[in-house]
């Protein structure tokens, strides 16, 4: 029997506020619900979920940089530093792993600085608008991408 698929998902800063931060914009969705919903479908898709929220970028860059031999695959919101973090986006390319980008509100549609992601060219794909459910969504196409074509990047 096949061991199952380990998935990496890393929350960045500020998550851990999800559900009272600018609800307008994130929703009231809570950072443990959401957790709880990957949990629940990671478990219906036989897949195991490492899950880690940080406000600090050195222990984002370490929590990729240590995934190439532990983790079939990484699920990240890299929230404010998807537009700031070249050490984010290097250490995504040099972990060489399926990755899909997340994020909660369409940042192509928000402000300027909010629109350019420096994941997007070293992620598989990106999910983005959907709310909470921009979680699962990405999820399900990183779920793909392991168990189907064996695509990286």
């Amino acid at each position: 029997m096949k061991s199952p698929k380990k998935i990496l998902v890393i929350h960045g800063p500020n998550l851990h506020l999800l559900g009272r931060r600018n609800p307008s914009v994130y929703g009231r969705t809570t950072l443990n619900a959401v957790n709880q919903a990957l949990r629940q479908r990671a478990k219906e898709l036989k897949v195991t979920l490492t899950i880690l929220q940080s406000n600090h970028e050195g222990e984002i860059v370490d929590a990729i940089g240590a995934s190439h031999s532990r983790y079939d695959g990484i699920l990240i919101n890299p929230a404010a530093y998807t537009h700031t973090s070249v050490a984010i986006r290097d250490a995504l390319e040099s972990a060489a792993l399926p990755a899909v980008e997340v994020h909660l509100s369409n940042i192509h549609a928000r402000e300027s600085f909010r629109q350019q992601s420096l994941m997007a060219p070293v992620v598989s794909g990106q999910v983005s608008g959907f709310g909470a459910h921009s979680y699962l969504l990405g999820l399900e196409a990183l779920h793909g991408l392991l168990t189907n074509s064996g695509h990286k990047r």
